[in-house]
């Protein structure tokens, strides 16, 4: 019988199905019991030393206590504790970025995603280096600047020299103003010399989801191909460390299996990743299972509902205050709303989840991973932003001036990674604004830079920032950053 040992590198002792169970019985037992649950709300909230602000995050089994807790003034005591903590390490700044998938061609039997290998109703496709030039057109006349590329498992048609040369592509187009600054990818678990040729090929992050970490129902749902080996799939964040890559994202499909569960499983992998590492991961998303091709949602018994997936959401922004969080256009606009206030820093914009469907002037359907909600334009997604008073950014800085990863992580526990995020984000969008907003986005953008640019406490700082964005404004000069 494995035992639980968070430095293990065997999948079966970081993520322990024994310490889950104890876990979840812990906390039904301790729900309702407001001592407790006002020492961990206590021992969450940021610390201020001087110009530093600190958190210390919670263990799996003191987040799963809050999220098993269903007492009104605490879960909203929870609500505004995640909103400070946002605010506190990521400011009102939103990162925004489009996925681009490169092919659905995929030697997998998951049974929740219309790209496995029995789906003979959807039409296959794999883009060519001179199709993916032509997305990247589409995404960067939008204003994109960061993508996360996506692709079936298959090793005929979707090798890592498939990608590679992809992601060569994207790096390479350049036009008008626009340019592609970073790529993040989200293919299958893979070896760490491959983890190694992306690392090379200047990737941002690694993403890989989980979809579940209750292993009897991973195989389940997973009966065939390559993705059946639970093992192999839950150690690749460790694989890819070795690799060199240390920026990566974790994330679970909630609705497979029992929220609770999951939870408490991806704290696991996240602690795991700092005890091993010594860095945890770079982001957390929280997709939900939603409608597909030959995907019936009702099918899985373990939906949950809004009021549970923002609890959730609140919990991981509580319980790994560092981390990037991540919600896809899977979501609608009044979820995604509520989500920005309590822990979310990074969303999609204007998303195709269709191979190829950014060149097509209606949405194609045919080619899709899933349902799409928030089908929005950028433009209208980035006014409704800062209407509410976020600042949507398009910055890569960090990636490019090797700001990831521990160092990464250092500046953004101490709480300095404001001093250069703030105003690279607001040049950014200025950039944005200038050369593809609308005239309504534009009013309202320069009026919010305006009053965000006086936030900077640093008065170089502000300086260089003005100086920069009107050099923006007045001319074709780009990619000024901190």
């Amino acid at each position: 019988m494995a035992i639980y040992n968070p430095k293990s590198l065997k999948a079966e002792e970081f993520i322990n199905d024994e310490e889950i169970l104890a876990t979840l019985e812990y906390a039904e037992q301790n729900k309702n019991n407001v001592e407790l649950i006002d020492s961990i709300l206590n021992k969450a909230r940021p610390v201020k030393n001087g110009n530093e602000t600190r958190c210390a995050g919670l263990t799996h089994r003191e987040a799963s206590v809050l999220l098993a807790c269903n007492i009104p003034e605490k879960v909203e005591e929870m609500y505004k504790l995640a909103e400070e903590i946002k605010l506190a390490f990521y400011g009102n700044r939103i990162v925004m970025f489009a996925p681009l998938y490169l092919s659905n061609y995929c030697v997998n039997g998951c049974v929740y995603c219309p790209y496995h290998a029995k789906n003979k109703n959807i039409c296959r496709k794999k883009l060519t280096q001179e199709e993916i030039a032509k997305e990247v057109i589409a995404l960067q006349d939008m204003g994109h600047k960061r993508l996360a590329i996506e692709a079936g498992e298959d090793p005929v048609n979707n090798p890592i020299e498939y990608i590679l040369d992809s992601i060569k592509t994207i790096y390479s187009v350049k036009h008008k103003n626009g340019s592609i600054r970073r790529v993040n990818v989200n293919i299958a678990a893979t070896t760490v010399e491959n983890y190694r040729k992306l690392k090379e090929a200047g990737i941002g992050t690694y993403i890989l989801f989980q979809e579940t970490y209750h292993k009897k129902s991973y195989e389940e749902l997973h009966p065939t191909g390559p993705k059946h080996n639970y093992d192999y799939h839950t150690e690749a964040m460790d694989r890819a460390m070795q690799g060199g890559i240390d920026d990566v994202g974790l994330g679970v499909l909630f609705g497979l299996e029992m929220y609770k569960y999951e939870f408490a499983g991806l704290l696991m992998h996240a602690e795991h990743l700092e005890a091993v590492h010594g860095v945890g991961p770079h982001t957390i998303s929280v997709p939900r299972i939603k409608h597909a091709d030959d995907i019936d949602p009702d099918v899985f018994d373990n939906s949950i509902s809004d009021d549970i997936f923002e609890k959730i959401i609140a919990c991981i922004r509580i319980a790994v205050p560092y981390t990037g969080m991540i919600i896809s256009t899977r979501e609608g606009q009044s979820v995604r709303e509520r989500a920005l206030n309590i822990g979310i820093s990074q969303i999609s914009g204007a998303s195709r989840t269709s191979v190829g469907g950014y060149t097509e002037e209606e949405r194609p359907h045919d080619t899709e991973q899933f349902d799409v909600s928030d089908q929005r334009t950028l433009d209208e997604v980035v006014d409704w932003m800062m209407k509410l008073g976020f600042i949507p950014s398009f910055c890569t800085a960090c990636y490019r001036e090797g700001r990831t990863g521990d160092r990464f992580m250092s500046l953004c526990k101490s709480g300095q990674i404001l001093n250069c995020c703030h105003p690279n984000a607001l040049m950014t969008l200025a950039e944005y604004l200038s050369d593809y907003a609308s005239e309504e986005t534009k009013k309202t953008g320069f009026s919010l830079i305006e009053k965000e640019l006086a936030k900077i406490p640093n008065e170089k700082v502000r300086k260089i920032a003005t100086e920069n964005i009107e050099a923006i404004k007045n001319s074709n000069k780009r990619d000024f950053r901190f």
